[in-house]
């Protein structure tokens, strides 16, 4: 049993698998974070979804997958937010509306162009058929994010907690809210290959989701959203060698383990955990 758990760290595309998916939690939990504050956890799923027109159309003419995707789901971030400021709908409702009809676009293109890929390919990923040039891309698309990330997070807190207080200290309110949406586009093009369009969102909301719930302190909820999407994925690789399951869903429902265990057990906002510290609190205490 010892050995079969060891296994796969030692088969080159099985490490090639656990690396790329490492590098993919780091910048998805961070970039959690700011969607779970921000109330954009839907955002993630949407873009998601959207950028398959873009995938076929670029499966079509021959171009990288990654322009097709990135280019679908920039146009759609910015008729988003163009629509949520010159309309009377919210933005979620705008969201819905956009990308719904971008991925209905998206599976029509597929089927009338007959492209040579597998649907299943593009909505669950191929993460056991990487190689290391895409987990060197993963690497610096995930460090970009993440340095771009670090050094904003104040102003991207600012931002997310109080729009109207950033504006009126000079902060550039736009920028800061396109420019998260474009590091949100390029992390989700970049996992298409590795868990597909389907999948992402758990990467996207359920790290931040734990953090959130594990403490009051942002440093920290980053650390407790990067450690839960780092575990889940090694974990989920290797639970899915033993058990010879699809990767990127078992990567997920450890995710979605962890997150109930935090959900019941947190110590300060967890169901039971949370209830028991502060029965604690307003119990007398006797010397």
């Amino acid at each position: 049993m010892l050995e079969l758990l060891i296994a796969p760290f030692t088969i080159d595309f099985m490490q090639q698998a656990m690396l790329t998916a490492v590098l993919l939690s780091v910048a998805s939990a961070v970039l959690s974070c700011f969607l779970v504050l921000r109330g954009w956890a839907l955002m993630g799923d949407a873009i998601s979804h959207a950028v398959l027109p873009g995938i076929v159309l670029a499966y079509a003419s021959g171009i990288p997958v990654v322009i097709g995707a990135f280019v679908a789901g920039m146009i759609c971030t910015l008729a988003t937010g163009y629509l949520s400021e010159n309309s009377r709908l919210k933005e979620d409702t705008v969201m819905g509306v956009v990308f719904s009809g971008m991925f209905g676009l998206g599976v029509v293109l597929f089927s009338v162009m007959r492209i040579d890929v597998h649907l299943d390919e593009i909505l669950f990923g191929d993460i056991l058929g990487l190689t290391w040039a895409d987990v060197l891309q993963t690497g610096l698309v995930a460090l970009a994010a993440s340095v771009i990330i670090w050094f904003q997070r104040k102003d991207l807190l600012v931002q997310c907690f109080d729009p109207q207080h950033a504006r009126v200290i000079g902060l550039p309110v736009k920028a800061l809210h396109y420019g998260l949406l474009v590091l949100l586009s390029i992390v989700i093009v970049t996992a298409l290959k590795v868990v597909g369009i389907i999948l992402i969102i758990a990467l996207l909301i359920a790290p931040g989701a734990i953090g959130y719930l594990m403490t009051d302190r942002f440093d920290a909820m980053l650390f407790y959203a990067v450690a839960a999407a780092t575990i889940s994925s090694v974990l989920g690789i290797v639970i899915s060698f033993v058990l010879d399951s699809a990767p990127a869903p078992t990567i997920v429902l450890v995710l979605m383990f962890i997150f109930v265990l935090v959900f019941l057990f947190a110590p300060v906002h967890g169901l039971i955990g949370g209830r028991r510290a502060r029965r604690t609190a307003v119990e007398p205490q006797f010397h």
